[in-house]
């Protein structure tokens, strides 16, 4: 049974025992269930309660969510769960730090999204993003997008990490 408490996260963790705990939480709550709009809402808590225990750059990530695939239409990604302000509900493939992830379909770390061409500004305070694509049945089906309000957020770790949590959710849902 999903309980609450798989978000909780002990103050003083390292990013790696966060990302570590995000997982095996993750893990859990698909046992069972194969939903994606569900495991999608679930770990966009779980990334949200985990950054915001943590100390440095990590704790000012103001926005942890997904975009998927419009089913109508493949060229763009529709706005799915997240945790943050309200978000762009339509992004372009190839537009913007999410639109560039989903056409290369790799991982787009980005220090300062003001150098960034053709950055897409959802939200004025984010200085710094990440984004890695879901790919399941070697189709793209939706990217994990992070944003942190302090630049150089994101480092190989969560790089590494969320590639991981990526490869969790692309072969633990049934996509459209």
């Amino acid at each position: 049974m999903v309980h609450a408490d798989a978000s909780n996260f002990d103050s003083g963790l390292s990013k790696e025992e966060a990302y570590e705990h995000v997982l095996m939480q993750a893990e859990g709550l698909f046992d069972g269930q194969r939903n994606w709009v569900c495991n999608l809402a679930n770990v966009a808590s779980l990334l949200w309660h985990a950054y915001k225990s943590l100390d440095g750059a990590s704790q000012h990530v103001n926005w942890a969510g997904f975009y998927t695939v419009d089913a109508a239409n493949k060229d763009q990604l529709v706005l799915g769960p997240f945790q943050g302000k309200v978000a762009c509900q339509v992004i372009a493939v190839g537009k913007g730090v999410c639109g560039t992830a989903a056409a290369r379909l790799e991982t787009v770390l980005v220090a300062d999204v003001e150098q960034f061409p053709g950055h897409i500004a959802c939200d004025s305070e984010s200085k710094s993003e990440i984004v890695v694509p879901i790919v399941a049945d070697g189709r793209l089906v939706a990217i994990i997008d992070i944003d942190c309000a302090e630049g150089d957020g994101f480092d190989a770790v969560d790089q590494a990490n969320l590639e991981q949590l990526a490869a969790l959710i692309a072969q633990s849902c049934d996509w459209p």
